[in-house]
């Protein structure tokens, strides 16, 4: 550990863990805090709660297919989704830089409302600063969030087994692209969008199929990959990819090719993952693709006897490790 923060500590990769487990977890990691979830299963009055929170500073703040508003409901509300609840309030905590155009500013709060309604929570409570000009960056937004939880759901990584399935809503790495193209001025036709988008509908659609599903999480920073290796990571179990059934949009599969940089890597704001019985996933799919944020769902690896490992089976044959990324390819993505 060194003697001072570095931006790859924000990252979502292996100094983001070393940083929350020595230096977080280890002073508050006795409670809810314990395991690390995106989310907090609480006690309530009647049946426990969900509680979530979320902070954004992705920078641009605007991206091809959205912007930090809709980020931050989005992400929030899944959040607490793929912990096994029903969204239901959200907190508003804005920072925002002297200078900043009131015409932008607006732009983002009816981006947040409409994102909220689509969603079905209400923003209830909040707080606003203004800082001096080269304090912040814009604006950042803090979001915190409280659902109900489903008791039809009893998640946990260590109920999986070999054979179980790996199951991805859409296609991978889209937001982390379009940041990234966004930043540096990359311009091509039909370019990468932001997935950023709510899976609270296709967590209601599995309620059925609560007891055969075993864990789900949306795979923000550091993406898919680092999503799955914490799955395996300490558990008896691995999981196999195969390449041929990875779903990459055109744009971000281009640019990824040129920059030499992993889909797996990179991050998603309107993904999930969801590991399920084998004999429930088709079904899972099935009322996954009536939704606009789940037609192209698909099953992407298996759970394996390979204790630890996340292998990837590649179009040529071979099979090589997916490992998690030191830092974040990409800082500021959300």
């Amino acid at each position: 550990m060194t003697d001072k923060i570095q931006i790859a500590h924000g990252g979502g990769g292996r100094l983001s863990s070393q940083l929350i487990d020595d230096q977080i977890v280890s002073r508050f990691g006795d409670g809810p805090l314990k395991g690390l979830p995106d989310a907090a299963s609480l006690p309530g009055i009647n049946g426990r709660i969900i509680y979530s929170t979320d902070s954004y500073v992705v920078q641009p703040i605007e991206f091809p297919g959205g912007n930090i508003g809709n980020l931050a409901i989005h992400g929030t509300v899944n959040d607490i989704s793929v912990a096994g609840g029903k969204p239901l309030w959200i907190s508003l905590s804005l920072i925002i830089e002297e200078g900043f155009e009131m015409s932008t500013f607006r732009k983002v709060l009816d981006t947040i409302k409409s994102s909220a309604e689509e969603c079905g929570v209400k923003v209830v409570t909040g707080d606003t600063k203004v800082v001096a000009k080269g304090q912040c960056d814009k604006i950042f937004i803090n979001t915190s969030g409280i659902g109900e939880a489903f008791s039809e759901f009893t998640l946990n990584k260590t109920n999986i087994k070999p054979g179980d399935k790996i199951i991805v809503n859409g296609t991978v790495g889209d937001h982390g692209m379009a940041v990234l193209t966004a930043r540096e001025g990359i311009n091509i036709i039909n370019g990468p969008e932001s997935d950023t988008a709510s899976v609270h509908r296709l967590v209601e659609s599995a309620r059925e199929f609560g007891g055969h599903v075993k864990f789900m999480r949306d795979p923000t920073r550091g993406g898919v990959a680092t999503v799955l290796n914490e799955i395996v990571e300490n558990n008896n179990f691995g999981i196999k990819l195969k390449e041929t059934e990875l779903p990459v949009s055109p744009g971000t599969h281009s640019i990824s090719e040129i920059l030499g940089i992993d889909p797996l890597a990179l991050a998603c704001e309107g993904r999930m993952l969801l590991v399920c019985s084998p004999e429930v996933s088709e079904k899972i799919l099935q009322k996954w693709k009536k939704f606009p944020e789940g037609k192209k769902a698909k099953v992407i690896g298996t759970a394996t006897e390979d204790r630890g490992m996340v292998l990837l089976e590649a179009v040529t044959g071979g099979t090589r490790l997916v490992d998690v990324p030191l830092g974040e390819l990409l800082p500021r993505i959300c």
